[in-house]
């Protein structure tokens, strides 16, 4: 089945300009800020986010729910009957849920219809490069059974490492006691943290100062890629509005590895709500998360 389109959310933070080339329908989650509801393909309020952010202002966001999840699906069926949808990880959010329950739903209306939903068990940019990687293969003439199968076998082998320069953006979004987060800030610990193989944030460990979380994401690739090292031919990197650091990281990766192929964006709204300015992502291929 090759005549296939593929799905996924915003939350994958892949750029406009890739999901236009590449033909790519993406559903966009919402945020709220300063009383105001955006898409998070609202560029120009994008571009204001993090500056309201460092302003002290505070977001809220919500997930695709299952009728908005079922009207995309029904556009994109009018132009395929098959769709591959990669999904928000579940671990935290009800994205994945909501297009699950809307294919059942649209695919009873449409005999037609094939709908595969996966739930990518990941976020932001390592979203994004599990839809790239089962674009390449769309790209080169795989079916959608070869794409959904290799997906559902390698997804576990997206590795995030990211790192968040001010913690009390991971106590409010209950990531992180206010004790940790006031103790910390003050003897200037930063985290590294990874999502892991349910799909959840969840710290790793923490290192004393800015330029040594930065360093740890490198070292946390190294630590991971084993088997995998040659099949990062690309690397993704998403940061919270900082891309000098984001940069530094991808100069460390090619010293380190010789990759040099780098695809940068900013992380979006859903996770930057929780992670805050000048958080750093890192994502690439690995034998274990």
């Amino acid at each position: 089945m090759k005549d296939f389109l593929i799905m996924t959310d915003s939350s994958a933070d892949l750029p406009k300009s890739y999901l236009l080339e590449h033909d790519i329908y993406c559903v966009s989650l919402k945020y709220t800020l300063d009383g105001v509801t955006y898409d998070n393909d609202d560029e120009k309020a994008a571009k204001d986010f993090y500056k309201k952010l460092r302003d002290k202002s505070m977001p809220t966001t919500s997930q695709v729910n299952p009728e908005e999840a079922a009207d995309s699906l029904r556009d994109v069926l009018k132009r395929c009957k098959n769709i591959l949808v990669i999904a928000f990880s579940s671990g935290l959010s009800g994205t994945c849920n909501s297009f699950k329950i809307a294919a059942q739903e649209v695919m009873e209306e449409d005999s037609e219809a094939k709908i595969y939903v996966i739930d990518s068990l990941s976020a932001s940019l390592g979203q994004g490069l599990l839809v790239h990687k089962a674009v390449c293969m769309k790209e080169s003439g795989a079916d959608i059974e070869t794409i959904v199968k290799w997906v559902e076998e390698h997804k576990l082998n997206i590795v995030h490492a990211f790192t968040v320069d001010d913690l009390n953006h991971l106590y409010r979004g209950g990531r992180l006691s206010k004790t940790a987060a006031v103790v910390g800030t003050m003897i200037n610990l930063k985290p590294v943290l990874h999502v892991d193989d349910e799909g959840k944030l969840t710290n790793m460990y923490n290192v004393r100062g800015r330029k040594k979380s930065l360093h740890a994401l490198v070292d946390h690739m190294e630590k991971t890629m084993g088997r995998y090292r040659e099949d990062n031919d690309v690397i993704f990197i998403s940061h919270g509005d900082n891309i000098d650091d984001a940069k530094f990281v991808a100069d460390e990766v090619k010293k380190r590895f010789g990759i040099s192929n780098v695809l940068f964006n900013p992380i979006g709204p859903t996770i930057g709500s929780h992670a805050g300015p000048d958080t750093i992502a890192l994502f690439f291929m690995g034998e274990n998360r």
